[in-house]
Order: structure tokens, then sequence, then C-alpha cells
């Protein structure tokens, strides 16, 4: 039923911008069937409608000829006109059989039901965008819906262009076209396809490969303004999964980026922001983040880190190229997580001056390095503050010390472990 009402958002979107007065049955019938099932390869399955059913083996390379196809899709039509929606019928709605693994979203209410949000449910699940692990995500944004629907006649293309790519993956296709699409260093609206390239060889088989997740967000998040954008996660198959709607905080996936371009400066970032949107987000996968309830900078942790905040670990072999880029991402995104750029600063100062202390004194300097290892291994602020007092009565500098001292205790608890690691990171870039 979701899918029914992303049809109608997208056709009333439709409608004004190419002003237009399609129904829902005008749209189905004239933009949506040729494309979608009005060849021999399918851009999606047509479930258990007359569409597939009876089964099409399409492995074996024979499929509907135009006859075929045109008594499939007229009693299609026939039965949409004439029978009870149910998922045989109506993308999104419970199966008959309403303890099948196939139904989904059942309710005793009396919901009202008529023929036009069938036809609604087709033309949205058509918008599905895949995203992992045959999770798809449908979005309520029309500009969203707009750009997606100007894929589906390259898709089409693709399909008939190339025989040995196989069909059926409509949503797949929306997440490389959205990515695409929203590339802004790529895409050029007078040669779309340029720079695109979506497939893989599986089985000796040509597919569609799955966009990953963090890529079409962070895309997202640089293209549109909104401060939320609302996402219903689900996945219709053999078992029929809901996630439910999800709230996509585009500032906050957008605030990795631009730090990462703010302190690392443009020109490095136009050269690796797409490294960098393979390296965010690799701690969890999509459905562990969908447990967030919202999705936003925690989302986008990066792998490996977490063990470094959580056993105070110092980064080493900072200087191999390998892991700065790595390394620097841990920093940026523990910054974005602490919100405030200008800890930054204060994590350069502080590792400076722990340097500057190491080195200051020829006769101490054993002693002054274990201080600084045993501070540097402090998990929490009463830890440190502790850690820092033997070091607070051993220098000449003391008030430089008891201002790091005043900065970790009124920082919030919770901050205190990554603003800890962030000074290890650039401890790290000291020695190195």
């Amino acid at each position: 039923m979701i899918a029914a009402n992303i049809g109608r958002k997208f056709l009333k979107a439709f409608n004004t911008k190419y002003n237009t007065h399609y129904k829902a049955k005008e749209f189905f019938i004239e933009k949506y069937l040729p494309v979608f099932f009005d060849h021999p390869k399918y851009m999606m399955t047509g479930g258990n409608s007359p569409l597939e059913n009876p089964k099409i083996q399409w492995k074996s390379g024979k499929y509907p000829n135009q006859e075929e196809r045109k008594s499939r899709i007229s009693k299609t039509i026939a039965k949409i006109e004439t029978s009870q929606p149910d998922a045989s019928i109506a993308i999104g709605y419970p199966s008959l059989d309403l303890i099948a693994t196939t139904s989904g979203q059942i309710t005793n209410l009396s919901l009202p039901l008529n023929e036009d949000d069938v036809y609604y449910s087709w033309i949205g699940s058509g918008l599905g965008v895949g995203v992992q692990g045959a999770l798809c995500v449908l979005f309520e944004d029309e500009d969203i819906l707009l750009d997606l629907y100007d894929g589906w006649n390259i898709y089409r293309s693709f399909l008939n262009n190339l025989p040995q790519l196989r069909g059926n993956q409509i949503n797949t296709w929306n997440g490389q076209w959205l990515a695409h699409r929203y590339d802004n260093l790529s895409y050029y609206p007078e040669d779309p396809t340029a720079n695109l390239n979506p497939f893989e060889v599986k089985d000796g088989i040509m597919e569609i490969k799955t966009q990953s997740w963090v890529i079409i967000l962070a895309r997202l998040a640089r293209q549109l303004n909104n401060p939320q954008l609302m996402g219903y996660v689900y996945n219709l198959g053999q078992t029929n999964t809901t996630l439910g709607f999800i709230p996509f905080l585009l500032p906050k996936i957008r605030k990795p980026f631009e730090l990462y371009k703010k302190i690392f400066g443009e020109s490095d970032y136009t050269e690796r922001y797409k490294q960098l949107e393979t390296l965010f987000g690799t701690a969890h996968g999509f459905t562990k983040i969908c447990q967030l309830g919202v999705i936003g900078i925690e989302a986008l942790e990066p792998k490996g880190l977490k063990e470094m905040v959580l056993n105070a670990k110092t980064p080493t072999n900072y200087e191999d190229k390998t892991k700065e880029l790595t390394y620097n991402i841990y920093q940026i995104w523990i910054l974005a997580m602490l919100n405030n750029d200008t800890l930054w600063n204060h994590a350069q100062q502080i590792a400076l001056d722990f340097h500057f202390y190491a080195s200051g004194a020829e006769n101490a300097k054993k002693d002054r390095s274990n201080n600084l290892k045993i501070l540097l291994a402090s998990m929490n602020k009463k830890q440190f503050i502790e850690n820092l007092i033997p070091i607070v009565e051993e220098t000449v500098e003391k008030g430089k010390f008891e201002e790091i001292a005043k900065l970790i205790n009124v920082m919030p608890s919770d901050n205190v472990p990554y603003f800890l690691t962030l000074i290890r990171f650039q401890f790290a870039v000291q020695n190195k």
C-alpha cells in the first residue's frame, strides 16, 4: 500500500512538471506498461499477476513474444478491474493467504481500496531504490521520484541493446542511476550515460550490480537541501520484509564530507571523494543502521574505528600512505560526531604540547614518555585528569596543561573517548 502512495505522489508531480493530466490507469497503460512489460525482457518481475503467471522461464532465454505479452497485459488489466485487490494484482498488498510469507501490511481496519490504488502501486513499485541485500527504499521526495523516472528509458535501452543483460532489476538499476544522476562531477545532462558503468558478470550472466547505500545517501545529501528525507525500507520477494519508515538526516550525512573538504582542502576532496564514499559507513550493514531509528552521522561510522576508541589505541605507521586516508577518515568522523569544529584545532594544539613536553628535557625523556604513554591510554574523563596530574606537577608550563584538564572536564562524558582518540591521532601526526 505504501507503493500506491508513492505512485500517487509521483503522478501528481509528473503531471505538474509536464503539464499533463494523466489518471492512474492512463499512465499505467500509456507510459508504464510499454516500458516495463511490453518487451521480451521485463524491467521488473510481474509477481503472481497474469504478467508472469503462468511462470516465465527467464533463464531459458525464451521470452514472451508480442502476442503473448499482449494477452498477459490484457488479462492483468481485466483482473484489476474485476477482482478484490491482493498481492496477485497489486504491489505490496497482502496475499489471499494471510499467513503466507508473501503477505504484508495486513490490518483489520476497513481501509478504502479502489482501482486507482492498484495502478498506483505498480507505478510506485518501479521507483524503489535497491540498496543492499535485496532491501529497497521508497523515497517520498518528488524530485527524486521524477529523476528516477528519467532513468526508466535508459534502463530499457540497455536491456534492449545488451542481449546478455538479464532483466527484472529495476530497483537495483534505480540505485545505480540515482547515484550516477547525483554525481555532480561525473554526470552530464547532455550525455546521461557517460561515465556510467553499472554492470557486473556473475556466473557468466551480465547484470546490474547493487550500488552502495553510502554512495546513494551521500550523493542525495549533497544534491538536496532538505533537512530530512523520509524513506520506507522494505523487500518484496519470497518473504516480504518491512523495516518501516526511516528518517534520513541529510545535513548529518553531508557533514563528514564537508568537514573533509574543509580540513584537507577542495583539491584533495575532489580527487578522493569516491574513495571517501567507500570508507565511510563500513562498520555496519544497512539493516543494522536502520535499527538506529534515524540515519545520520552514526550510520557513517568507518570500520575499525570503534576498536581504537574502546581500547584507547594509538595509530601506528601513520606514514604509510595506504593507512593515511583511513586514519584521516577516522578523525573526520570523530569530529563530525563531536559536532564542534574547533575541537580539531584544540586536538592539534594539545598533541603539539604533548610532543614538546616529551622532548623538552634530556635527562627526563624516558619518564616523560612514560607519563605520556599512560596519559594517552586514558579511557575516560576521570582517568585522563588523574593521569595528567604527574605531568602538571613535573612541568613548569602548568597553565597550558591545566587548560587541557578544564577542556576535558567540561566536555560531555560521552564525547570524551572520541576526543581522546582524536588527540591520539594528532599525536601520531606530530611524531610522524
